[in-house]
């Protein structure tokens, strides 16, 4: 059994350019569900996290500007999406689901969110279509509740990690590691624990060597008792808002790295998707489908 947390597909209206995206929401659980990869019993559906969680990595003024749809002009531009009730609860919704794919990932060693990843949301302010920071929100819980005592993040997207860096620039019980592209957004980069920015078109062989080096050592350093695995399909050389070069096989060679050392050392781990943006919805599908055929097989 894997634990996939899935959500309601979003009605509200979105700008032009981002409606094709959110299409892999719907399509992803279908095709997991095709290849019997996941059963509809592995499927669940979370309630709206809890304010008292959501506080514990955002700061209150900017929660409660989110939930009376308050924020100024300029706040809500940076956030992409027109704010509505909708999108807040979706938010809460994806947040929660992270935070019981965590819980449920101690009993079945890995979890997923079919969204999530929203990491570019900091403590105080949303940015590029994130809200809410659903892993560090979920992090934070596991800390909280003593079901961990050190988390590492993996956040292999094309774009770093820059809220999550913030939110944790002070707390030693989460170390962040992120591995971005160069000239990507965010264009003024946050300081992670670990950042790797790879220049543009950096092939499958060094962006899979690095990762394949470090982040063993990362585990014995640090040694967590959970990771949480950002796994956006956006490093594809094919992706409109990505500048790696690598393929989807490359792309699928990435998750089983991350999913053998966890399997190894026997850490459980929570995945949330992250990006993916492709001209074609079938190249995202089938990278986000393989990081489930992977973990298939390793867990």
């Amino acid at each position: 059994m894997i634990p996939i947390a899935f959500h309601p597909i979003f009605k509200h209206p979105l700008p032009e350019g981002h409606r094709f995206p959110m299409i892999k929401y719907e399509l992803l659980p279908q095709q997991l569900l095709h290849e019997g990869i996941a059963q509809k019993e592995d499927f669940f559906k979370p309630e709206v996290a809890s304010i008292e969680n959501i506080l514990t990595v955002h700061t209150k003024e900017y929660v409660t500007d989110l939930l009376n749809l308050t924020l100024d002009a300029r706040a809500a531009r940076k956030i992409g999406f027109p704010l509505s009730k909708e999108l807040v609860e979706r938010e809460l919704r994806i947040a929660q689901g992270t935070i019981l794919g965590a819980e449920k990932a101690f009993e079945t060693k890995v979890a997923f969110n079919i969204a999530g990843g929203t990491h570019h949301a900091y403590s105080n302010r949303g940015e590029a279509f994130c809200l809410l920071n659903d892993q560090a929100i979920a992090a934070q819980y596991l800390l909280d509740t003593r079901l961990a005592k050190k988390v590492l993040i993996i956040d292999l997207d094309v774009h770093q990690g820059n809220g999550t860096a913030e939110i944790f620039q002070k707390n030693d019980k989460v170390f962040t590691f992120s591995t971005h592209g160069k000239s990507n957004y965010p264009f003024k980069k946050e300081t992670s624990d670990l950042d790797i920015a790879f220049e543009d078109n950096t092939s499958d062989e060094e962006f899979l060597q690095t990762i394949s080096t470090i982040i063993p050592k990362l585990i014995e350093q640090q040694k967590p008792d959970f990771i949480f695995y950002l796994a956006g399909v956006d490093i594809l050389a094919s992706d409109k808002l990505g500048k790696l070069g690598c393929t989807i096989e490359g792309c699928k060679r990435r998750d089983e790295i991350v999913f053998k050392n966890c399997n190894q050392y026997e850490i459980p781990v929570q995945v949330s998707m992250g990006g993916g943006y492709s001209p074609e919805i079938k190249t995202i599908i089938e990278a986000h489908t393989n990081t489930y055929r992977v973990a298939q097989v390793i867990f």
